[in-house]
């Protein structure tokens, strides 16, 4: 294929993915803005006047920017999973697959459809959170890269969730029984230096505690990691789980039966 026929290519899965999701918003979208609204109410309005400013924060300032990106993390994974698993499913990504389209292709399509996602829910919460906090945004710039690279990154996480699943069950799993946990313990609720030592050393293992804390710096300008840190392992995470998924198409593998 020409570069012009690959970006029509690229074109044509970008656009079938967000007319997916945009069309059912009130399952898509709707749902992430009401359990965020929830979550300020409690957490940040009936919880969070019983605790103490945090670096200099409210509570309800602090758990904002963690709130944002738990939704954009969540609802970038699940629009990659459910999509690509509808295709193995429906059995049209085979046809995808012994097209002239580089599998790449494939990949970047049903990524930026859940960056997409992400971005969509990740501006309706915030939008939310306005009516309970001020946000006043520290760095623009660093704005757009955390978001852009943690909705690509778990956006290829969900394709590899959906290569392997054989059930519509198996595309809960995940979410449920380690991206939920991960989510919940990466410092949205907490900063880490309120823990523990043993518990702050295991704390950076985990990779959703860098994503949180680098949006938490773009909004309030405060952290609890190293900005080279997070965004060290936030690029490596991408580029480690894209050719993941390249070499899963290559080889077939949960596709080719």
């Amino acid at each position: 294929m020409t570069s012009k026929e690959q970006l029509i290519a690229l074109h044509t899965i970008v656009v079938k993915e967000i007319r997916r999701f945009m069309r059912i918003w009130i399952q898509t979208i709707l749902p992430p803005a009401i359990t965020m609204s929830l979550y300020f109410i409690i957490m940040g309005n009936f919880i969070g006047s019983q605790i103490d400013d945090i670096q200099g924060f409210s509570y309800i300032e602090f758990i904002a920017p963690g709130l944002i990106m738990m939704s954009i993390i969540t609802n970038s994974y699940a629009n990659s999973v459910s999509s690509f698993y509808s295709s193995k499913f429906q059995r049209h990504i085979e046809e995808m697959l012994v097209s002239p389209m580089p599998n790449y292709i494939i990949i970047i399509g049903f990524m930026l459809g859940g960056v997409a996602r992400g971005i969509i829910v990740g501006i309706a919460v915030t939008i939310v959170a306005l009516f309970f906090t001020q946000l006043q945004i520290h760095n623009v710039g660093l704005v757009f890269i955390t978001v852009l690279l943690t909705s690509a990154l778990f956006s290829l996480a969900g394709i590899i969730n959906g290569i392997f699943a054989n059930s519509f069950d198996d595309i809960s799993i995940i979410p449920t029984f380690v991206l939920t946990p991960l989510t919940y313990l990466g410092g949205i609720f907490f900063s880490i230096n309120m823990l523990p030592k043993f518990w702050q050393t295991v704390s950076l293992a985990n990779p959703i505690l860098y994503m949180v804390n680098s949006f938490r710096l773009s909004i309030l300008g405060i952290t609890d990691i190293s900005l080279q840190s997070a965004m060290t392992v936030m690029i490596s995470f991408f580029i480690i789980l894209f050719f993941v998924c390249l070499y899963l198409l290559n080889k077939g593998i949960g596709i080719r039966t």
